[in-house]
């Protein structure tokens, strides 16, 4: 089996989806002459016309108003926010509007919309466009979010986002879009997790580019007879709590690991619910997280301020010691 690029799992998504189901479009800035500024969606207007697969005017709040207007009307769209950053322009529309119609219609109206945006820090992108925004997101009722870290699951579930009735946010990690691997055409359901790796002395949790650095640290921390057990969340809200609970009760200790800030961020909310169900078996728990403060530029700052594989390991020998 040939190994896929993450970006080239993105665009073999959409372009199946398209090819599936016409009442799928996509649009977004620069999504279909340029293909894309992340060449996400290389060669889709050439094959499937100006109709079907169509450039915006750089209005986010634009975008998501006829994403909702669209979805409501039978169609179900795909539109890109370039930056994760620019979501707060379309913030109205998205959680006003497209999360509350198939609640404020008493669940007669869908809205089969998807969300693609790029997230997340170390391209040297500054701070304006390297945020993290999944907990600006999560305390959204009727709002899924979707953060795959390989180019396999990268493809199952975008392609399950867009066949998903209603609205879902899919984030798409910058750093990883180099990212190769083995892509099989398996299907994948939201609010499923997956154990990456077997260990037995602390469950570590984590999503996107955080699977990579689980799992080096991982690696090294094998080497000092520390065994992590690693669980990929693949979906943020809902998360899987079951993987993340059955994982624990064999480890009885949890660190989770986000990219973004320690204050609100998703990995609290990971911690508050396994608190809830795991007293009575939990030894240990913890956070590993950005400071609370903006992204800084420089390389090497940037490099201290992300929760990398070194920072993981280190953190989870001297707790453990």
């Amino acid at each position: 089996m040939a190994a896929v690029a993450f970006r080239t799992a993105i665009r073999d998504a959409l372009d199946e989806e398209l090819a599936a189901d016409e009442r799928v479009i996509l649009f977004g800035e620069d999504v279909a002459v340029a293909g894309g500024v992340f060449a996400t969606t290389t060669g889709l207007y050439d094959k499937y016309g100006p109709e079907r697969v169509f450039d915006t005017p750089i209005s986010e709040l634009a975008l998501a108003g006829a994403a909702f207007g669209s979805a409501v009307h039978g169609l179900r769209p795909v539109v890109e926010i370039m930056f994760g950053d620019f979501l707060t322009l379309a913030m109205d529309s998205l959680v006003n509007q497209s999360t509350k119609y198939w609640f404020l219609t008493q669940e007669q109206v869908s809205v089969p919309l998807t969300i693609r945006s790029v997230v997340g820090a170390g391209g040297r992108f500054g701070a304006i466009h390297s945020q993290m925004p999944v907990s600006w997101f999560m305390g959204v009722p009727g709002l899924k979010i979707v953060a795959a870290a390989t180019p396999a699951d990268a493809k199952a579930l975008l392609k399950a986002s867009i066949r998903d009735d209603n609205p879902v946010l899919f984030f798409e990690h910058k750093r990883l879009y180099t990212l190769e691997g083995e892509v099989d055409g398996a299907e994948a359901r939201l609010g499923e997790a997956a154990v990456v790796r077997a260990g037995t002395d602390v469950t570590l949790v984590t999503a996107m580019k955080g699977v990579h650095d689980a799992l080096e640290a991982a690696d090294v921390l094998e080497r000092d007879h520390i065994s992590v057990e690693v669980v990929d969340l693949r979906t943020l809200r809902p998360f899987d709590l079951e993987t993340v609970l059955a994982s624990v009760r064999r480890t009885n200790r949890i660190v989770v690991v986000e990219e973004g800030p320690v204050t609100g961020g998703w990995a609290g909310e990971v911690l508050a619910s396994v608190a809830e169900h795991a007293l009575g078996y939990l030894d240990d728990a913890w956070r590993i997280a950005t400071p609370n403060t903006p992204i800084p530029y420089s390389p090497p700052l940037e490099d201290l301020f992300l929760p990398g594989a070194e920072r993981i390991a280190t953190e989870i020998r001297r707790r453990l010691r």
